[in-house]
């Protein structure tokens, strides 16, 4: 059996590697930084206007515009499609657009609304058939629409 003092020099050993061990400070633990989305993230690519280019070049474009506004709710009369195009980039002087109201002053059930773009055009129409669009080339009158359509003059 070890001497008394033997014990006491084991026990104190003891107690003081527990002391220290109690002040001794775990490293923190460095949070590792995320990279954000929106840092290294592209710019979101989708359809764009071409100004330069055809109505077939920009028909997805100009659904998206228009669809946009639809959903937005709100007028969805002629201005309101004209106005819109315009916001998106489409110079209003290249636009045509049918009346809001009937010969007899009802609400017209469709409108139907144009941009000439380097000689083709892209048309669109939205009533009770919702809305639809297509692609076609100008007519020889230098126009996308036939029939009557309404000075743009605001």
């Amino acid at each position: 059996m070890p001497s008394r003092p033997v014990r006491a020099g084991v026990i104190g050993f003891a107690v003081l590697a527990l002391v220290l061990t109690g002040c001794v400070e775990a490293p923190t633990p460095t949070p590792t930084p995320t990279p954000s989305g929106s840092a290294t993230a592209a710019p979101p690519t989708g359809p764009g206007i071409d100004l330069e280019g055809s109505a077939d070049d920009n028909l997805a474009f100009f659904d998206l515009v228009n669809t946009e506004l639809i959903a937005a709710g709100g007028a969805l009369d002629g201005r309101a499609f004209i106005d819109n195009l315009v916001n998106a980039g489409y110079p209003k002087s290249d636009m045509e657009v049918t009346p809001d109201r009937t010969s007899i002053d009802l609400a017209a059930d469709n409108i139907q609304f144009a941009i000439r773009i380097n000689g083709t055009c892209l048309i669109g129409q939205y009533g009770n058939i919702g809305y639809a669009s297509t692609t076609g080339v100008l007519l020889s009158t230098g126009r996308c629409l036939v029939g009557s359509t309404r000075p743009i003059d605001w």
